[in-house]
């Protein structure tokens, strides 16, 4: 037997680490034959072609060069840009670039590794494809690690029907929500002039429940000692409503309605003891509050909606505090009275779509950055997906028209930059919009995405 160099052994032993292998018996996936992202395990950004360039980019659909095409060829793998002829992903050095589709250099070696990642590999090298973890930073060629594990995330998801009602889990499953559901000038002050002006919504809470909205984002501010509701601030608005009242309101709509599921999600200002007291004054909502981190929820998974409806759980809560920003300041953790971290629980994508009016961003990516991207996930706990599509001020004509859109957005963005499907449409006047936004929730809520994708 020929032995190999020790430089040699010591190196893949090396490589063998950095980069997971699957796991015994477990039989190697073909490399998909269809248009994918290539999108880096690390940071959920994808490789784009960029002018000659290959560029790690903040996930934008059909709209920047990120759609490649796997194709055998003699030796491994061509990667062919979906949307531009002729053009490959190639190297030069240590720089990931793009060339014809003949030249030199355009052939890889595609290899299925741990939780649905590939590399993409020099042949006969120990050299791998390595992303970056900021956006347009420059896809380069590395020896292994993270940021050389890649998905070939379909452009196209398969789906399966929606499981039964008393199958369904809670992680399968859409919510129209409502973005400063508050902001809406019937139920009372929200804000000072001119912000004022610009309601985010134009029905109370009440109406929201009773038209099918099933998630709400509030802002919470302490004022004399108790938490309301404000828009960017509580100064100059007088009688903001109280958060107590609002949370009353959806806890009387859910004991009235058993087998319904409401969520919160505060953008948190409030001291934990303000907040915690604010939250003992509602009737009944110990009641229906649901505690996941009391169950093993982030071990195990999430419920079915069926057993949450049969034990009368029907209230999730959270806060976009931190539960290290709390702890530096001398609060109480929030999960300790029931409201959770909504990062410990949650992928976001970033909220803005742009201005009030003009042309809109559809890139969908972690509002909280690369540390934590949409695509985090594990075989038995999914983060719940909250997809924003809003822009920074509300203007009626703008919401009607992106509200039109959100199903295209929600399938064909920001389902493949998350690889998974949304489980809350959060939105402008949720009333408008053709077709309307609780058209699209009941279109999502029709099935899941296939698993192994």
């Amino acid at each position: 037997m020929r032995l190999r160099p020790l430089r040699a052994l010591c190196g893949t032993a090396a490589l063998a680490l950095a980069l997971p292998a699957l796991s015994p018996g477990q039989a190697a996936a073909a490399v998909p034959g269809f248009s994918v992202y290539l999108q880096n395990y690390a940071t959920g950004l994808n490789a784009a072609a960029a002018g000659g360039t290959v560029a790690a980019h903040n996930p934008k659909g059909n709209e920047d060069h990120q759609q490649w095409v796997p194709v055998a060829v003699d030796g491994g793998h061509q990667l062919r840009n979906a949307d531009q002829s002729n053009v490959c992903l190639s190297r030069n050095g240590t720089s990931a670039v793009t060339a014809g589709c003949g030249s030199a250099g355009t052939t890889w070696t595609i290899t299925a590794g741990a939780d649905g990642t590939w590399t993409v590999g020099v042949p006969g090298a120990s050299q791998y494809l390595t992303g970056s973890g900021s956006d347009a930073a420059a896809v380069q060629l590395g020896s292994g690690g993270d940021l050389a594990r890649w998905y070939l995330t379909p452009v196209a998801h398969a789906t399966a029907p929606m499981p039964s009602a008393d199958t369904r889990r809670l992680d399968q499953v859409t919510f129209l929500t409502t973005h400063n559901a508050y902001a809406n000038g019937a139920d009372g002050n929200f804000a000072s002039f001119p912000v004022s002006l610009f309601p985010n919504q134009n029905l109370g809470i009440n109406r929201q429940l009773n038209d099918g909205v099933r998630a709400f984002m509030l802002d919470d501010y302490a004022v004399s000692g108790r938490a309301v509701l404000c828009h960017n601030s509580c100064d100059g608005v007088s009688n903001p409503v109280p958060l107590a009242t609002d949370l009353q309101r959806m806890v009387d709509f859910l004991k009235a309605r058993p087998g319904q599921f409401v969520t919160v999600f505060l953008e948190d200002y409030a001291p934990s003891d303000v907040l915690k007291s604010s939250l003992a004054s509602v009737n009944g909502l110990n009641d229906v509050l649901y505690r996941p981190d009391q169950e093993g929820v982030a071990v195990k998974g999430w419920p079915t909606m069926a057993d949450l409806a049969a034990r009368g759980k029907q209230l999730l809560i959270f806060s976009d505090r931190t539960r290290s920003a709390d702890s530096a300041s001398g609060w109480a953790a929030r999960d300790t009275f029931g409201v959770l971290y909504q990062r410990e629980w949650t992928v976001e994508n970033y909220w803005s779509m742009g201005g009030g009016i003009g042309g809109s961003d559809w890139s969908c990516y972690s509002r909280w950055g690369t540390g934590r991207p949409l695509t985090v996930d594990s075989a038995a706990f999914h983060p719940l997906f909250v997809m924003n599509h809003f822009r920074d001020y509300p203007i009626g004509s703008t919401i009607e028209t992106d509200n039109g859109k959100l199903l295209n957005r929600a399938q064909n963005f920001c389902t493949p930059a998350a690889r998974k499907k949304p489980n809350y449409l959060a939105v402008d006047r949720y009333e408008v919009g053709s077709p309307s936004p609780l058209s699209t929730v009941g279109t999502l809520n029709t099935y899941v995405l296939a698993p192994g994708q």
